[in-house]
């Protein structure tokens, strides 16, 4: 846990009793990284000063498979962890990120601010950890070079790039396709000698990366919607009072909100600034959005087996 302090110093001013670290891999002024910067100031100002968290984005305290390893045993107090890796640790996590699972996005969020959301915040305890709120990370689409994707039958012996995740990888190899687990960096000069005829990410990533120079055409099938938890160690959380607990969940719970505005936006100004550049969208039918899903139903059965009901649940709403 933070480092404890004295309440009082020298002159009367108010001291934190508690300097608490965040851990954050983004940068500075990515939206996960502005949400948790809001975090800190709502706790500081909600308790007086009593309670001073500081972030510490760019990864400074690891990468996230490493920062929950410190979360569990109390090294690290509080951080914003993809649920890609929550999963790693909770298999149950897979049901909320399977491919083609949300309608849309006004789908998702009814979920993770329902019965279901609560639940898997709560799941976080299993491995010694407490989930305060839900992140955005967009929605992840395919691009590519040289071929549009516009039906199903497109992407028949495409090669694209995938994130180091097996359950990425069947999916793509679900919709017949070749998937290549290739780091993120190299994604650029991977599309650029034709090693791969494309690969798959959300807006602002696609934009950031300059990959709309060499894979111009951008196919809004809007695959796979995978939220993001804002955690706190349960060894910190153990050592607040209920006050403090009930304060830390609030401005958790506001921080998200400016997170999903903020997202939102950078969304819509990685996509201008794509299209300006040339970029061809193109947008995928319900009905072929459709046979998508029908495509990697195999995908649910190898990950999701025993978690079918949650899915179910998920889809009626």
């Amino acid at each position: 846990m933070g480092t404890v302090l004295w309440q009082i110093g020298r002159t009367g001013e108010t001291v934190p009793e508690y300097v608490l670290n965040y851990a954050e891999n983004q940068t500075a002024d990515y939206p996960t990284t502005l949400g948790a910067y809001r975090f800190a100031e709502l706790v500081e100002r909600q308790t007086n000063g009593r309670i001073k968290v500081i972030v510490q984005p760019e990864a400074e305290l690891g990468a996230e498979k490493e920062v929950l390893r410190q979360m569990k045993y109390g090294g690290i107090d509080f951080a914003r962890i993809s649920l890609s890796q929550l999963a790693e640790l909770i298999p149950e996590m897979n049901a909320l990120q399977m491919p083609y699972l949300y309608r849309d996005s006004t789908h998702m969020w009814e979920v993770l601010s329902g019965e279901i959301g609560d639940y898997f915040l709560e799941k976080a305890g299993e491995v010694g950890l407490v989930g305060l709120s839900w992140y955005d990370a967009g929605v992840r689409n395919f691009y590519t070079s040289q071929k549009q994707i516009t039906c199903l039958e497109d992407l028949q012996g495409m090669t694209i790039r995938v994130q180091e995740s097996d359950m990425m990888a069947d999916m793509v190899e679900a919709l017949g396709a070749t998937a290549v687990q290739i780091a993120y960096s190299e994604v650029y000069s991977s599309i650029q000698l034709g090693e791969v005829d494309g690969a798959e990410n959300n807006w602002p990533s696609y934009k950031a990366m300059n990959h709309d120079e060499v894979a111009k055409y951008y196919t809004v099938d809007e695959h796979t919607r995978v939220p993001e938890m804002q955690l706190v160690s349960a060894h910190t959380w153990e050592k607040l009072s209920e006050e403090d607990q009930e304060i830390i969940l609030e401005c958790a719970k506001e921080s998200a909100r400016l997170e999903r505005r903020l997202w939102k936006l950078q969304e819509k100004q990685s996509q201008e600034k794509a299209v300006k550049n040339g970029t061809v969208v193109i947008e995928i039918s319900d009905e072929e959005k459709e046979r998508f899903r029908a495509a990697v139903e195999p995908v649910y059965q190898k990950y999701c087996g025993e978690y079918m009901d949650i899915i179910e649940r998920i889809r009626e709403l």
